[in-house]
């Protein structure tokens, strides 16, 4: 129990009532003339007259997270000493005699020392804080590290007059030593000196995210590297302060590293990238490089000393040429590499993509974003290497056409299980077919996406060679019309489970119907946003049909409050998501069939629309476990 326990700042302690002082009286005491009438009231005393020094060591006894609390809510000079103690400089105040304590029972008892220690422990999410906007200050990230036993802290932005500084985080780092995460996102005031103490205290750090903090360089990441060895996760984004100094000492000191994130720091290169990997080759699984002026040296390296990365993503590298990708796959270092992205790469070539799916092959995931470079050429030789593919995603590569697509499935491997297609202006319909269909029995998800060329012709070639699709995402794909969608259905020989039809305003009631009938057993999410022509009649389908239906997404959809009705009455839908936004037909008189929905609800949409604010509070007291956006 703190001594301090109920104090409320006059020098009175609550619950303890004050003894009055005795004075002696006029007939125990010679009368003179000199003597007066009444002695003064002495001032009661007073810790705050106490000097910084001798408060210190009074506040340092103080145990329990919720005592520490209490006696910082006191004044702001109470919160800055106690900020200021170590978690070693804390003393811990030996037990009190065996002695009955008449108080005991008012005071709470051996009990309250198990709550104070549960106080931050009860609830799992008690020991993860989030500074964010306006509330990122120096105050509230001091008074949250008094508590202490915080394991991981983030700091997303500052407040613009009183934002996060060094004295913050070090109040952070000297009251939370078993911190094992944090994350400073645009804190523009934290320099080394911050760092340097969460160097000095949190040895147990595992995960640090640094973006947008310009004031910190590398003495900061070499103060990490050297007081920070459980160090496993590194995040540096738009630092300009950071160089390769920094980056090398992480690599020296910190044996442990399993992730780093380097991001748009214009001072990093081939040397800190080099030095780091070299360093951490035994430990490194996932490296992330973006916005940096690398060169072909760097992926000469990470090709030969990568030998645990899994995970590898490369982003607008504008110096790296094909003959990096090139030697990077042939030093055969990338034997475990799983994941790889690569972004706005002008060096990735046909070469350089058909070297990589050779050498790696553990390769699961490939992810081509603005490869302007990469066309059909590679496509037939990548399947025929890349054995233990299973997922491949293209967007905005715009050489890619569906010929290379079609020579691709025709080669891929039997594990290969999902193909999306994003913004590929090279996917449209072609003049003939080729001699030979693939048939590509083991793909079972397919995205097409944005793609303005590709239209029925092109969709009814899809059904015919993919024929247990699950999982179909026709997103923005307006010149598809019921005569494309129609015999991708009837192909489909396994039941389809996730259909978007996000944008198709060309489909109608009929494909939504044929939809339902032949995969409603199955159906488990189906959008149809932004399909114009779909009306009640798709709705009777729906709730004639599907029995496994969880989320409808029907917003800016031709559907009326008859349909609502249809819905609410079909007793076999359990839906959790359904989505009204922008159905202008859907009016107040929809109220109370919403509201008899069954209880697996929790998410509805109704925002613009003609319900009504007062229709949807009465809807929120009928749905009470439904998240309801109006």
């Amino acid at each position: 129990m703190s001594p301090f326990q109920g104090y409320r700042g006059d020098g009175v302690l609550a619950g303890v009532r004050s003894r009055k002082r005795v004075f002696a009286s006029a007939a125990d005491e010679p009368v003179t003339a000199a003597a007066p009438k009444r002695q003064k009231r002495r001032e009661e005393p007073s810790l705050d007259a106490l000097p910084d020094e001798c408060l210190f060591e009074v506040l340092r006894r103080v145990r329990g997270a919720r005592a520490r609390c209490a006696s910082a809510c006191v004044s702001r000079r109470w919160l800055a000493l106690l900020a200021g103690i170590r978690a070693s400089e804390a003393v811990l105040v030996p037990p009190a005699p065996a002695v009955p304590d008449l108080n005991m029972e008012y005071l709470g008892g051996e009990d309250d020392d198990e709550e104070e220690a549960d106080l931050m422990d009860h609830d799992g999410d008690a020991r993860e804080r989030t500074f964010e906007g306006k509330e990122a200050t120096d105050a509230r990230l001091t008074a949250a590290a008094v508590a202490g036993r915080l394991a991981a802290v983030s700091v997303r932005g500052s407040h613009p007059a009183r934002g996060v500084t060094d004295v913050g985080v070090s109040a952070l780092a000297r009251g939370c030593p078993a911190l094992r995460s944090l994350a400073l996102w645009d804190v523009p005031q934290v320099t080394d000196a911050g760092l340097a103490e969460i160097a000095a205290e949190c040895h147990a750090l595992e995960r640090l995210d640094i973006t947008g903090c310009p004031l910190v360089t590398d003495k900061g990441l070499i103060a990490v590297a050297q007081g920070c060895p459980e160090l496993k996760s590194l995040t540096i984004e738009a630092c300009s302060g950071v160089a390769n100094e920094g980056l090398k000492a992480i690599g020296r000191c910190c044996a442990k590293l399993q992730a780093v994130n380097i991001k748009n720091c214009a001072h990093v290169d081939d040397q800190g990238v080099s030095g780091l990997v070299c360093c951490a080759t035994a430990s490194l699984a996932k490296v992330r490089l973006q916005g940096l002026s690398i060169t072909d040296a760097s992926l000469a390296v990470i090709g030969y000393y990568g030998k645990a990365i899994t995970d590898l993503t490369l982003a607008r590298l504008p110096a790296v040429g094909e003959r990096g990708f090139w030697v990077m796959a042939n030093a055969l270092g990338l034997q475990k590499l799983r994941c790889m992205t690569v972004a706005s790469c002008p060096g990735l070539t046909d070469l350089a993509l058909a070297s990589v799916a050779k050498f790696s092959p553990s390769l699961k995931l490939v992810n081509l974003k603005k490869c302007s470079k990469v066309s059909d050429g590679c496509l037939k030789e990548f399947a025929e290497s890349a054995r233990a593919l299973e997922n491949l995603q293209v967007e905005e590569c715009n050489k890619v056409t569906l010929m290379g697509i079609l020579a691709f499935l025709l080669n891929c491997s039997p594990k290969f299980k999902a193909l999306s297609l994003v913004k590929c202006i090279g996917i449209k319909d072609i003049c003939s077919a080729p001699a030979q269909l693939p048939v590509c029995k083991s793909l079972r998800s397919l995205t097409i996406k944005d793609c303005p060329g590709f239209t029925d012709a092109s969709l009814a070639v899809v059904g015919m060679i993919c024929p247990q699709l699950e999982n179909v995402n026709l997103s923005g794909l307006g010149a598809v019309t019921d005569n494309g969608f129609l015999p991708l259905i009837k192909s489909s020989e396994s039941g389809l489970v996730n259909v978007d039809l996000n944008g198709c305003e060309n489909l109608t009631d009929a494909a939504v119907s044929a939809l339902v009938k032949a995969h409603g057993c199955s159906l488990a999410h189906l959008s149809l946003e932004g399909c114009s022509k779909i009306t009640d009649a798709s709705l009777f389908a729906i709730s004639e049909s599907c029995s496994q239906l969880a989320e409808l997404d029907l917003s800016n959809c031709m559907v009326s409050d008859y349909g609502v009705a249809v819905l609410a009455a079909a007793k076999q839908l359990k839906l959790r998501i359904l989505s009204l936004s922008g159905c202008m037909k859907v009016t107040q008189k929809s109220v109370p069939f919403l509201g008899s929905m069954s209880s697996s609800l929790e998410g509805l949409n109704l925002q613009f629309n003609f319900i009504g604010n007062h229709n949807i509070a009465s809807l929120e007291k009928q749905l009470w476990r439904c998240d309801i956006l109006a």
